[in-house]
C-alpha cells in the first residue's frame, strides 16, 4: 500500500505538469549473443574476438524517443556505419524494428520493418502488457525509478528472440547416471536411442534446425513517476511513468539522458513508408519466406543460393 501511496502522490503532483508535458529521452540498447552455442566452441579466441567486434554496430545502438503525453516515435540515432557484417548483417536488420510510432489514445502502433530489402509498415495495436508493480526503487541518474515485471508471448516467427537449440543441457546427467548402472533396461535404451537422435540432429546442415525462438519471456522494467507518460522504449507502454530501463530477453535498454519540455515539442509524424500490413499477416510473410530459404538451402545441399532472392 505504501508505494501505492507513494505513486498516487507523485502523479497528483506532477499531473498538471502531464497535460503539455513533451521530450526526448535517449536510450543505449545492448544485446548479448551465446557465441559458444552459436559454434563459438570451435573457434579460437582470435577469432570470437574479431566476430564480436564487427557485431558491435549491429549489437550496441542509441535510440531516441520524442513523446508527449499520447505519442511518440522510437528511432535509431543516425551515425556513420562501418559497413561491417556482410550477410549476417542483412540477416540481423531484418529482423530489427526500424521507427516505432505509438498513438496512446488511439492505441495504435505503427512499426517501419525492412525484410530482405522490402519495406513494410505494419499497423497494430499496442501490446498491453500485464505488468506487476513491485516495492523495489532505484536511482536511475536524477529519477527515482520503480521496478515492475510482466511476462511476454513470443510469435513463432520472431527471429529476433532466436537462441542456440540446448540440445546438451542433459547430457552430461545421461552420461554419469550410465555410469553408476551397469544393467540396461529398456528404458535406458530407448533413452540411448533418443540421445543418438539428438547427436544426427545436431549434425543437421540448415542452420534454422539450430536455432529455437522461445514461447514466452519475462520483461523486466524500471519506470519513473515523475515523467508522468505512460510511455517507454519500442513497442513498451502501459505504466504509470517513462520507462527508463528495459530488460528484455538478451537486451538491455537504459536510459542516458532526458530532455523536458512544458511547451509543445518537436511534431511527431507517423511513419507512411512501406506497405501496410498487419502484424498477422506480416508474421505470415515471414514464415513463407523462411520456409523457402530452408527449402533452397537444402535443395542445394546447404549451398547458398539457389533460389530467388527478394520478393
Amino acid at each position: 500500500m505504501k508505494l501505492y501511496t507513494f505513486l498516487a502522490s507523485l502523479l497528483f503532483t506532477f499531473g498538471a505538469i502531464a497535460q503539455d508535458i513533451s521530450g526526448k529521452a535517449y536510450y543505449e540498447s545492448k544485446t548479448t549473443v551465446d557465441m559458444e552455442n552459436f559454434g563459438g566452441r570451435e573457434m579460437s579466441e582470435q577469432m570470437k574476438k574479431m566476430i564480436a567486434e564487427r557485431m558491435k554496430s549491429m549489437l550496441e545502438k542509441t535510440y531516441i524517443l520524442t513523446f508527449n503525453k499520447n505519442e511518440s516515435i522510437y528511432k535509431e540515432e543516425e551515425k556513420l556505419e562501418a559497413g561491417a557484417g556482410g550477410g549476417f548483417g542483412m540477416m540481423m536488420n531484418s529482423f530489427s524494428a526500424g521507427a516505432q510510432y505509438k498513438n496512446l489514445q488511439n492505441n495504435q502502433i505503427l512499426e517501419e520493418r525492412e525484410f530482405f530489402g522490402k519495406q513494410f509498415l505494419i499497423n497494430d495495436t499496442i501490446t498491453n502488457l500485464e505488468w506487476t508493480v513491485t516495492d523495489e526503487k532505484k536511482m536511475i541518474g536524477n529519477y527515482l525509478a520503480v521496478k515492475a515485471t510482466a511476462i511476454k508471448k513470443i510469435d513463432e516467427n520472431d527471429y529476433s528472440m532466436a537462441r542456440p537449440r540446448r540440445r546438451d543441457r542433459d547430457k552430461k546427467k545421461d552420461e554419469e547416471k550410465s555410469e553408476e548402472t551397469e544393467k540396461v533396461t529398456e528404458e535406458d535404451s530407448e533413452e540411448g536411442d533418443e540421445a543418438a537422435s539428438e547427436d544426427e540432429e545436431e549434425k543437421s546442415d540448415d542452420p534454422m534446425d539450430n536455432i529455437e525462438i522461445p514461447k514466452e519471456i519475462e520483461v523486466t522494467a524500471w519506470f519513473t513517476p515523475q515523467i508522468p507518460v505512460s510511455n517507454g522504449p519500442g513497442e513498451y507502454a502501459g505504466l504509470p511513468g517513462l520507462i527508463l530501463e528495459l530488460n528484455v530477453y538478451r537486451t538491455t535498454i537504459l536510459c542516458s539522458k532526458i530532455v523536458l519540455s512544458t511547451k509543445a515539442g518537436d511534431a511527431i509524424e507517423a511513419p507512411e513508408k512501406g506497405e501496410e500490413v498487419t502484424r498477422e499477416e506480416y508474421n505470415k510473410i515471414i514464415k513463407e519466406k523462411m520456409d523457402e530459404m530452408r527449402e533452397n538451402f537444402r535443395g542445394g545441399g546447404g549451398r547458398r543460393g539457389g533460389g530467388r532472392r527478394g520478393f
